[in-house]
């Protein structure tokens, strides 16, 4: 039989680049001869990430809508006419037997281009709330991939399976990394360690938070893992540099996510759903708090599915400033509720989730 030939297309964040990148892998675990070509946005992240995953990418000019400038939106037309076209041409080129969209600005000219072509095609849906392209796409495709429960508000629920999110493997494979975490950070067995983190880039709402919590959280004699961002990193050091304490661990990026996970007893994140896969798998008490600044709100509707359940404390980005450090230090000195999220948010974990979709890619073939 001759190999299958798959498009996977998406990008932008990281929440859309690593499950796609999972789901790449988890084809070429079933069946090696598979030949995968992705389709990304020309600039974004995904142009070096996915390169570096062993996978070739041809790149789209194409750009998302800006909501807060119209100017900027001058050219999306044409981009996006332009944008079908060469998703038009690549499929022509590679003659895919099936088209993969996991989100993000190129997924939505190359699944109309599929759709065009009368090539399969299955959305993977991140979040607990469809955006407008999803949905729109949604109405055609042959596989509707989710990770959360309600998605029938968006989807035709008969081509809907809740699948959960691909994650990186190695970042939530923390068993007894303990002492290792606690070696490379520099950390006290004996305190209490918490895991702050906004994401590569960062989150300036957390950042805040923490600074106006600082001395709180030096006075409670508690350890903290503060990932920045590299946007906010250079600041928060200049501000620090005369009130530094050995407990408060600040860093850029965490190159060990494993090891940060392995280290914490509370976790502080946003509520992007890449992040909230991994959380489950961690399977520690965490505190949200969902960045605003998402399209459709996204962030805050994945939080609250979880508090629905009893899996995470959550707290509103406009009350985490004042309100933040002092429900960390409270839940950390709760043994019986950090007991319980932790135990619920074990329960909505789906750790095969790129293999499950990798096997319904193939299904949709035959």
């Amino acid at each position: 039989m001759k190999a299958k030939r798959i498009i996977i297309s998406g990008g932008g964040t990281g929440g859309h680049i690593f499950p796609a990148i999972a789901i790449a892998n988890a084809l070429k675990a079933i069946d090696p001869a598979t030949e995968i070509l992705f389709v990304g946005a020309a600039g974004r992240m995904e142009m070096e990430k996915v390169p570096a995953a062993g996978y070739k990418i041809i790149g789209l000019e194409i750009q998302g809508i800006q909501r807060k400038s119209i100017w900027k939106n001058i050219m999306f037309p044409v981009k996006l006419m332009l944008s079908v076209r060469r998703s038009v041409d690549i499929i022509k080129d590679f003659k895919p037997d099936a088209v993969v969209g996991v989100g993000g600005y190129a997924s939505g000219p190359l699944l109309y281009a599929a759709s065009v072509r009368k090539i399969p095609y299955l959305i993977q849906e991140q979040n607990s709330y469809a955006g407008i392209t999803n949905k729109w796409l949604g109405k055609h495709a042959k596989k509707i991939c989710v990770a959360f429960d309600g998605m029938e508000k968006f989807f035709p629920a008969d081509r809907i399976i809740k699948t959960g999110n691909p994650i990186r493997k190695d970042s939530v494979n923390i068993a007894g990394k303990q002492m290792q975490a606690l070696e490379l950070f520099k950390l006290s067995a004996f305190k209490k360690t918490i895991l702050v983190t906004g994401g590569s880039l960062g989150a300036g709402t957390l950042n805040k938070s923490i600074m106006a919590g600082l001395a709180k959280l030096i006075d409670a004699d508690v350890q903290v893992i503060w990932q920045t961002g590299k946007f906010y990193y250079k600041g928060i050091i200049e501000k620090l540099v005369e009130s530094i304490n050995p407990n408060i661990k600040v860093l850029e990026f965490l190159n060990r996510m494993d090891l940060a996970y392995a280290a914490a007893d509370v976790i502080i994140s946003r509520a992007g759903a890449g992040t909230i896969a991994e959380l489950y798998m961690v399977k520690k008490p965490v505190i949200l708090v969902p960045s605003p600044n998402v399209a459709e709100d996204h962030q805050t509707k994945n939080a609250l599915a979880l508090v629905q359940e009893h899996a995470a404390v959550f707290i509103p980005d406009r009350d985490a400033e004042e309100k933040l450090v002092d429900k960390a230090i409270e839940l950390l000195n709760d043994k019986d509720l950090q007991k319980k999220l932790s135990t619920n948010i074990a329960k909505m974990a789906m750790p095969n989730a790129d293999e499950v979709i990798a096997r319904e890619v193939f299904k949709m073939i035959k």
